[in-house]
């Protein structure tokens, strides 16, 4: 019997929503992976510098950011189970002109892509930086490359399974490993109060506003993942099993309904994940960070994050964390390139490149991908070296998609949406409430990244402290030590250099 090709909406392939919880819980996974790429470094990184920083007062923010963003990425859930259309296919429906079979919204996505580029590269040097930790025998060179075969070997394959297993044992992995962390705080000096966290949500603002903003940006889902999340939803037969759109016909309207119900549970089991893992980050910065006064930066960022870890758990979990945040980059690698070899195959698709529709052109496309992109990204990295300016480059990129993210949300909304399977106006508030932050921090985004562009700050070099890199440009080294708290972990290259044989030298 053939595999079953969830990207067509075969009559054939219709099954009935599940209606009990434990059947529910068998479809759960789409948000997951994505998951696997929310929970990074601007997790990691951004959460524990703003609550060793301000304390407790701003863990009201870090929930507001996970909470507040995800009725986005439900309306693009709820367009593509109705559909059956991934996200490039309805960009191309948009509104507006196109050019060689694309709508603008697709090119304007195609030309933002060499700074994501850019951006996965930096990611990827992080990876191999934190392995030479781990290991130092190994150079970074080495690591870089390995990084990125292993994951092209375990993305190549185009099976949806497998990444959702692996997407999901890497996230459960640090999940756990933190939260055993933040427990364990309770038997120490740092124990946590009921007074701190009452402290955390009185919706008080730090007073390093741009930090705290930083954080709103950088966590929870962002446009990247929402664009994904489509993908994942057709792979896991969400659409497939609606079937072919029948509007008027009352037993697809129904199956249209429960679907979109299972979806709903998985987006806001996936935000429950995210969210505790980011909350847990964040506390653990604000008990014991802040009361040493230690905040993470530049080529002493691992050792001082390992120190929430070292402190409530012993010496010996040091090599734990250092683990943990490999499980927390490489996850984001590899989820991130799984999305990019659909994503992509698909723009081939709408440029004529390929029918991807056809499954066997499609697999072709995304095992060519596979490779292709890691060793782009490696090769991006050793050649530019600068993975501060390269990450930061690529923050600026996002901040457009989510732009055009909020426009195809307007437009399925209120111009694409079946009147019968119309959601009610608690979810419409959600939605602009939405909209409302995201266009906020776009905004605030392009300002800031205009601002590292422009080096208009550079007094703020001497406040990090930061020794001269080696083979480092003034603008990158500027920009490291204004860039927001996600990027501090890529901040080792400009305390370093790379030696002839590929190995990381701090200075």
């Amino acid at each position: 019997m053939p595999a079953r090709d969830p990207y067509v909406l075969d009559p054939s392939l219709v099954e009935d929503p599940p209606t009990r919880w434990r059947d529910k819980l068998k479809f759960l996974g789409p948000g997951l992976v994505l998951t696997a790429s929310i929970v990074g470094s601007g997790e990691l990184i951004a959460t524990t510098s703003l609550g060793a920083k301000a304390g407790f007062t701003a863990l009201w923010i870090i929930l507001a950011s996970c909470a507040v963003k995800v009725a986005l990425q439900l309306q693009f859930g709820r367009h593509t189970i109705l559909t059956g259309e991934t996200c490039l296919t309805a960009f191309n429906k948009l509104p507006g002109p196109s050019w060689r079979g694309a709508h603008w919204t697709i090119w304007c996505w195609l030309l933002i892509q060499p700074l994501k580029l850019l951006q996965m590269g930096g990611i990827v040097g992080g990876v191999a930086m934190i392995m030479h930790l781990v290991l130092p025998q190994v150079g970074v060179f080495w690591w870089c490359w390995i990084t990125a075969i292993v994951s092209a070997m375990m993305v190549s394959g185009e099976s949806y399974r497998f990444i959702e297993r692996v997407c999901v044992a890497l996230v459960a992995a640090f999940t756990a490993t933190t939260l055993i962390s933040v427990f364990s705080l309770q038997w120490t000096e740092y124990a946590i109060s009921s007074g701190d966290l009452v402290d955390g949500l009185r919706l008080k603002l730090p007073s390093d506003l741009m930090i705290a903003m930083g954080a709103f940006g950088l966590t929870g889902v962002g446009g990247d993942e929402i664009m994904q999340y489509t993908y994942w939803l057709i792979e896991k037969g969400y659409a497939a099993r609606t079937g072919p759109p029948s509007p008027g016909d009352a037993a697809w309207e129904r199956r249209a309904r429960g679907w979109i119900n299972v979806m709903y549970l998985d987006a806001l089991v996936s935000m429950a994940v995210y969210t505790t893992v980011t909350a847990a980050f964040y506390v653990l910065g604000a008990a014991v960070l802040h009361a040493r006064g230690e905040t993470p930066q530049g080529y002493a960022t691992i050792n001082t994050l390992a120190l929430m870890y070292t402190e409530s758990l012993g010496e010996w979990a040091r090599s734990i964390f250092m683990l943990g945040a490999f499980a927390v980059l490489f996850s984001t690698v590899f989820s991130a390139l799984a999305a990019w070899t659909r994503v992509f195959a698909d723009a081939g698709g709408k440029l004529g490149l390929l029918d991807f529709q056809n499954s066997g052109q499609r697999r072709r496309a995304i095992t060519i991908l596979a490779w292709f992109f890691p060793i782009s990204w490696a090769v991006v990295f050793l050649a530019y070296k600068e993975p501060v300016y390269m990450v930061t480059l690529g923050g600026m990129a996002t901040a457009a998609i989510l732009l055009v993210i909020v426009f195809a949300a307007i437009v399925f909304r209120y111009q694409r949406e079946i009147p019968a399977l119309r959601p009610s106006r608690f979810y419409d508030l959600a939605l602009w409430l939405s909209i409302a932050a995201i266009v906020a921090m776009a905004l605030y985004g392009a300002q800031d990244g205009i601002r590292k562009w422009r080096n208009e700050k550079p007094a703020q070099n001497e406040q990090l402290e930061l020794p001269p890199a080696a083979g480092i440009s003034a603008k990158t080294q500027a920009l490291g030590s204004k860039s927001q708290p996600k990027y501090d972990l890529l901040m080792l290259a400009t305390s370093g250099e790379l030696t002839h044989n590929g190995y990381w030298r701090p200075h």
